[in-house]
């Protein structure tokens, strides 16, 4: 099996995860949500996620990254993963503390002062969470995608069947009488539920991974943790830009919107339903991710690594060019998965594809700066994605005729700049001979055909998706057609 065959067979394991759980997210969640909850508080529920994926970079300061490059050198995982298991045991406790002793100036911060124990139920989360990142990150290092699949999918299974029995049955019991579901039910706490879903679930797979603490050696090696931490803390700050730059706007959104609170937190819902649609670029990306960075430092040392690393790149930019153009021709079809009260922002979903398609190039020639141990200088550049991300908000977002528009364009503009950064920046520190012609090419073309579906406005529906097929088949044919031979080498190479 070839390099990037096995890259592609592990992408697809990570992606089921990622799949199972966006898609039920999207086929189930989303519909649901969107449908039972107004748009003010699907905000709510929306941006205090938000928070929790920024919170969660800090709790973990991409300690799973530091092991992936410690952990795979020299028969040194058992030590790297003790070493930084304490130090996120740790480190956990003191943040938690930290937001404990604050909460009630915090809610105030948040917009939450009547509703703190929304936040509470958030920490939760990010704590059981944190605790299984790095045995999480173990099982990728080892190599063992179904078993990381598996328990990723339950845990977003068990989330779904949290907040159905939450917001269905126990109401339902709590009509009927029943005394235990009439004391734990409260129609106020409705929103609170989602959250409490949330956590009960992190909880469960946690304690899947006790045994695995229980087993660990319990030993804490400082020079190695100093070698981790000064190779995670670069990282820290890309990560907390990454995590700025891709959820920044919701909070932005209800603050820099010139209506009410309430009223921006219901364009802040619209935003964040109709972001749900750019959903499959988004899981795309981060189940390439999730397989492409130990699969990058497995192959480091090989002589063929970079040409493996150019493959790569190719491939990641057909998908993700496929999936721009089939969601976007079949969008008519896909926005039906959001209630009808939460479609006024479809237009987004455009803006933000290409932006989550540039956030996965950014994925693939950012790898440079890790493998050559020069983690600042990927630092640098997120950071000013993070002053373009804010910057445009800022500017974009106030003014009545853009509005949420400006966060989705604000978007595209970081990851695009971020991408190409990255890029000129490891030609010159580390060069890796990506085919940058036949990349443009396919979303290039894609765009292409995507303006002439524009074309197909005016006519019924049926004809429409029937022309948009015929225009998929179009882009199908002419990258075989250009590319054909190319990929079947390159899945097939020995």
């Amino acid at each position: 099996m070839s390099q990037v065959r096995k890259l592609a067979s592990d992408t697809m394991i990570y992606g089921v995860s990622s799949i199972l759980s966006r898609l039920l997210n999207y086929l189930i969640l989303t519909p649901y949500l969107t449908r039972v909850f107004l748009e003010g508080a699907y905000g709510e529920i929306s941006i205090l996620f938000t928070y929790a994926g920024i919170l969660m970079v800090i709790f973990t300061y991409r300690m799973e990254t530091s092991f992936f490059r410690f952990g795979s050198r020299n028969d040194n995982m058992e030590k790297a993963f003790s070493t930084g298991s304490i130090s996120l045991l740790a480190s956990t406790l003191v943040f938690s503390i930290l937001i404990l002793v604050s909460l009630k100036p915090l809610a105030v911060w948040l917009n939450y002062p009547n509703n703190p124990e929304y936040i509470l139920l958030v920490l939760g989360i990010i704590v059981l969470d944190s605790l299984t990142a790095l045995p999480f990150a173990r099982l990728r290092l080892e190599g063992r995608p179904i078993r990381f699949a598996a328990l990723k999918t339950a845990q977003i299974l068990l989330t779904v069947l949290f907040i159905f029995f939450f917001l269905e049955v126990l109401p339902v019991l709590a009509r009927k009488g029943v005394r235990w579901a009439d004391w734990l039910f409260d129609e106020k706490f409705r929103v609170g539920y989602v959250f409490l879903a949330n956590l009960l679930a992190s909880g469960s797979v946690l304690v899947f991974f006790i045994p695995k603490y229980l087993r660990m050696r319990w030993t804490f090696d400082r020079n190695l943790w100093r070698q981790m931490i000064r190779y995670a803390m670069p990282l820290l700050i890309v990560g907390l830009a990454a995590v700025v730059n891709q959820l920044i706007a919701l909070p932005l959104l209800e603050n820099l919107l010139p209506g009410t609170l309430a009223e921006n937190r219901a364009q802040t819902g619209i935003f964040s339903a109709a972001s749900k649609l750019a959903i499959l670029m988004n899981l795309f990306t981060q189940a390439f991710n999730y397989a492409a960075e130990p699969f990058f430092f497995h192959h480091a040392a090989r002589s063929d690594s970079r040409e493996i690393y150019a493959q790569t790149g190719q491939a990641f930019a057909l998908v993700g060019s496929l999936v721009f153009l089939g969601i976007m021709l079949y969008l008519d079809l896909i926005q039906y998965f959001i209630g009808a009260h939460m479609r006024g922002g479809l237009g987004v979903v455009p803006i933000l594809l290409l932006a989550y398609y540039f956030l996965g190039l950014y994925y693939n020639f950012s790898i440079w700066y890790k493998l050559a141990d020069r983690t600042t200088m990927g630092a640098i550049i997120s950071m000013i994605g993070v002053v373009i991300t804010l910057a445009l908000n800022f500017w974009l977002v106030p003014q009545p005729s853009i509005g949420y528009y400006g966060g989705a364009w604000a978007a595209l503009a970081c990851y695009g700049f971020m991408a190409v950064a990255s890029f000129l920046t490891g030609k010159k520190y580390f060069p890796i001979p990506y085919p940058l012609g036949r990349m443009s090419i396919y979303i290039g073309l894609a765009l292409g055909l995507y303006a002439l579906s524009t074309l197909f406005g005016p006519l019924p529906l049926g004809w429409r998706l029937l022309a948009n097929t015929g225009l998929f088949g179009v882009y199908v044919l002419a990258i075989y057609r250009l590319d054909g031979a190319t990929f079947r080498e390159m899945i097939g190479k020995k």
